[in-house]
Order: C-alpha cells, then sequence, then structure tokens
C-alpha cells in the first residue's frame, strides 16, 4: 500500500479560551499556558481567538485605547515572541493594536524567528466600528517555514472575497481568530452557521482553514465557542469544539494536499475555473497573484 504524502506536516492547534476583560497580563499567561499544553502534544501552528489578550466587549474609546499596544513591541506581542522562540512554534494570535492615534482589531504572526507580520480586520461587525479603524492592508499572506498562511478576523469570514484573495495569493491555511455571537435564527440542532460558512470556504478554495474562538459571556455578550479545523475538502478535521468550556482541538495536517487536490477532475479547478474574462482576476484589490 502506497504511503501517504507527508511532506509538508503541520500540526495545528486552536487554543479555545476565556478571555477575562482588561486583565491583558493574565490572558496572555493563560494563552501561553495552552500553547505550551498543545505544543507537548506536538502542535507547531498555534491559532488564538481573535482580541484574546484584552476582551472584546468595550465601554468607552479611553478603555480602549488603554488596553491596545503597539506591535511588535508592545508586551503581549513581547511575551508571545518569547514564547514562539522558546517552544519553536508559529503562533497567530488576535490583539488589539494601537498605531498612533488609531485602533486596529488585529492579529499577531510570530513564528521562531520573531515577529513575521500583522494582520488588521477589514470588515469591522457592530461596535467596533466604534473603536476601531477598518483594516488597511488588505489581505496579505506570510510564507514560513511551514507554509503559506492567510489571516482574517471573524466577521471577514462572512466575505467570499477574503478567502478567494488569500487562495489566489498561494494560501495553503487561512488562520481565524474569531469572537463568534450567537446568530439569530441558529437551528440549535445543526452546527454553527459560522462553521458552515468556514467549511464551505475551505471547500470553494481548497484551502485548510483554522477558527479559534472564545467561550464565555463578557458584558451580557455570550460567546458560541464551537472552533474548528476544516480541511481543504471542506470537512473538518478537528472539532467543533465545546460551546462552553475552553478546549484545545487539533489536527495533523499535510499543508500540501491543499495545492495537490485542488484539480477536482480532468476538467475543473476551482481557482483557474475563475471567468476572468467576466471579472477580474483579483478582484480589483492591490494583492498580486501567486501560485495556485
Amino acid at each position: 500500500m502506497a504511503s501517504k504524502p507527508t511532506e509538508a506536516l503541520v500540526t495545528v492547534a486552536c487554543l479555545q479560551m476565556e478571555p477575562v476583560f482588561g486583565e491583558t497580563a493574565r490572558n496572555v499567561n493563560t494563552s501561553i499556558a495552552m500553547i505550551e499544553q498543545a505544543a507537548a502534544r506536538g502542535a507547531n501552528l498555534m491559532v488564538l481567538p481573535e482580541l484574546c489578550n484584552t476582551g472584546y466587549v468595550f465601554a468607552t474609546r479611553d478603555e480602549a485605547f488603554s488596553l491596545g499596544e503597539p506591535l511588535p513591541d508592545g508586551a503581549s506581542c513581547r511575551a508571545w515572541i518569547d514564547c514562539a522562540r522558546r517552544l519553536g512554534v508559529y503562533i497567530v494570535a488576535g490583539i488589539t493594536e494601537r498605531e498612533g492615534e488609531l485602533l486596529y482589531n488585529a492579529a499577531a504572526v510570530i513564528g521562531p524567528e520573531g515577529f513575521i507580520g500583522r494582520y488588521r480586520k477589514v470588515h469591522l461587525w457592530g461596535d467596533e466600528a466604534i473603536f476601531f479603524a477598518p483594516g488597511n492592508l488588505g489581505f496579505p499572506v506570510f510564507k514560513t517555514r511551514i507554509g503559506i498562511l492567510g489571516c482574517h478576523i471573524c466577521y471577514d469570514c462572512w466575505f467570499p472575497e477574503s478567502f478567494r484573495l488569500a487562495a489566489l495569493q498561494g494560501a495553503e491555511i487561512v488562520c481565524v481568530p474569531t469572537n463568534w455571537v450567537p446568530i439569530p435564527g441558529q437551528d440549535p440542532h445543526r452546527e454553527a452557521m459560522a462553521n458552515i460558512i468556514c467549511m464551505a470556504a475551505a471547500h470553494t478554495n481548497s484551502v485548510f482553514v483554522a477558527a479559534a474562538d472564545r467561550v464565555g459571556v463578557e458584558r451580557n455578550q455570550p460567546f458560541i465557542g464551537q472552533s474548528l479545523i476544516a480541511g481543504y475538502t471542506g470537512w473538518p478535521v478537528a472539532g467543533p469544539a465545546s460551546a462552553t468550556d475552553t478546549d484545545i482541538i487539533m489536527a495533523t495536517i499535510n499543508l500540501a494536499d491543499a495545492r495537490r487536490h485542488r484539480n477536482w477532475n480532468a476538467f475543473n479547478q476551482v481557482l483557474r475555473d475563475r471567468r476572468t474574462d467576466v471579472y477580474d482576476q483579483m478582484l480589483g484589490s492591490v494583492h498580486k497573484p501567486g501560485n495556485y
């Protein structure tokens, strides 16, 4: 029997936690303890929730600014950098980023070599628009030793263009720090709508998706947990996690499969079948196509 290809193996972990609002040092310490636990089980790519260092539900701009940190020089990012170097892992962590007089709902992308880059949430949800500026970096991808990573945050996943632009630049996995909230009309007997959206995006772009949610209730806002890792076919390879409890879900995946199996049959490849005579190849963005 032929052996299964293993040339781009990554063990990804989604670390579902419950941040305590405003207790940044405590939250970062909690995240590092979970990273250490996942690393001891073999994980080398860690995805943490959205705004996991500060909490999510701000009351005033002053409060939000008081909790914001610059990247990569803030205390939270420095702690994650030290952790990544010590353990030899990659971390994608949601953070409240302060740059001058602006705040961004951001994610820090960190590796054993240090700070790799940042992603800023493009599509703001609800009251986020009071506190954060919309992301101004588009949808960058990060070329790392373990593979090409994309990054979205929560509501970005509701826009097919987000995943498409990451895939067209060569992303093999999209890491999603998120704070999913209940959605009206959700069938309690069905998987969360957020899970369905991530699964569909993975399938229609032939990419892996690792979405790390939070749990708990913060200032009367509940969060739904159910973190998920979807394979390149769209079906879950880990999760959904608990809807109520902190949790770690993990999967060992071969990122090369996102490229190897993108040809669905002799005629069809989901990215190359696009009708760029009908619509712009890169959807009018400034991003350049990569190897897909």
